[in-house]
């Protein structure tokens, strides 16, 4: 079998999932091609990031003119398949947030990355996420192209399963996954009922290698660490008003926050307005090394999320030996287990996070490295990323 994957803007800082999974397909079978709507439009500073958009081939760096000229040649070619897959585009534009006209364009991409799949004789196309990806993906297929599968992480694709045209994507499919048991009972919401069977879960991986000596955890006063993209749904700033709550209690607890994105202005204003300059820690991105050490300066992660697929942080946090302290969301749960792995916190309330915060300050170091022990064991055995991509790679050569 040959393989390509379709994404939309790849390599990101957020989206390390990915390279690491196509690394462990590759290691046990062929190359995979890279197919990408676009470029990142953020920095990256991971060298790994660097090396894959370098092997990724982008569709928008043809050009409008090539793109639209390359779909007239398809249609003059395959008129009937041409002619199905346009009515798909504007049936899936109907009630889509970018209307019929985005999905136009996504059939103009589709037709190329039809004639990649043609050219380099790909035999299954594989998508992340189920939005505009597998939308290209789904009509690459009706153009003539190879089957196709996809990835769904949420929340995205949970918010707006209408806009997104997902019961269609899922029906169409050789086989769906999701991240999580949860994730895969949000995707059996919108498809047929004989489409289930082909709704999988697929675990995100971790590679157990990268964390095979976890630092021991620091001296001192309670240190948390959070990271991810600063935007609303991370919850970050439910952690900021946390830590305000504990400045008169326990003024000595530390919070790095690691990430970036549209939010950090509102952040950076909060964190002045409860005067917390001294108390919380702004990054920016790192790459997996930094990453990595921030993990290993603190005794535990907080992840305040509203929203969430499930979330990698929370892995990689536990494959380090670190504790978690997350909210009660999505297919978190499953990973995290209070009192044995860490605590949860319902979603946006950042009383409860800061009684969760308050109590982790007060745990015996004993305690603490228990938890942080049961964690690691657990993604250990739940995430190892080799075992989940030969559980993708066997779906892919049956999807049944």
């Amino acid at each position: 079998m040959k393989l390509a994957y379709v994404l939309n803007t790849y390599p990101l800082p957020s989206h390390s999932f990915i390279r690491r999974e196509l690394a462990a397909l590759e290691a046990d079978g062929d190359p995979v091609l890279r197919l990408a709507m676009r470029r990142p439009d953020v920095p990256l500073p991971d060298a790994g990031d660097q090396a894959e958009q370098a092997r990724t081939e982008y569709v928008l760096d043809r050009g409008a003119v090539r793109l639209a000229a390359g779909a007239a040649r398809l249609a003059l070619g395959r008129p009937a398949r041409f002619f199905s897959a346009l009515r798909l585009a504007l049936s899936a534009g109907r009630a889509a947030p970018g209307g019929r006209l985005r999905h136009l364009i996504y059939l103009a991409e589709a037709a190329r990355v039809a004639q990649r799949c043609a050219e380099a004789g790909i035999t299954h196309v594989h998508a992340h996420f189920g939005t505009n990806s597998t939308a290209v993906a789904m009509l690459c297929h009706a153009l003539g192209g190879p089957r196709y599968s996809f990835t769904a992480h949420g929340p995205e694709e949970f918010d707006a399963p209408a806009a997104f045209s997902l019961g269609t994507k899922l029906d169409r499919a050789a086989f769906a996954v999701g991240v999580s048991q949860f994730g895969r009972s949000q995707l059996c919401r919108w498809a047929a009922f004989e489409t289930w069977p082909r709704i999988k879960v697929v675990h995100c991986g971790i590679e157990p290698a990268k964390f095979a000596t976890p630092a021991p955890l620091p001296e001192g006063p309670l240190r948390l660490v959070s990271i991810g993209r600063f935007v609303e749904q991370k919850g970050q700033m439910v952690l900021v008003e946390a830590m305000a709550r504990l400045r008169d209690t326990n003024s000595d607890v530390h919070l790095t926050l690691v990430g970036d994105g549209p939010m950090r202005g509102d952040l950076e204003a909060a964190i002045a307005r409860h005067d917390l300059g001294g108390a919380i820690t702004l990054t920016g991105w790192l790459d997996e090394d930094g990453v990595r050490a921030a993990l290993d300066a603190a005794h535990a992660l907080a992840m305040p999320s509203f929203a969430e697929g499930l979330p990698m942080v929370v892995m990689e946090a536990m494959a380090a030996e670190r504790a978690v302290i997350a909210t009660y969301i999505a297919g978190t749960p499953e990973l995290v287990r209070p009192g044995e792995t860490g605590s949860l916190v319902p979603a946006g309330d950042a009383a409860a996070l800061a009684d969760a915060i308050r109590a982790l300050a007060v745990t015996p170091r004993d305690r603490l490295q228990d938890m942080a022990r049961a964690g690691r064991a657990r993604v250990l055995q739940r995430h190892d990323v080799t075992a989940q991509a030969r559980k993708l790679a066997s779906y892919f050569a049956d999807p049944t």
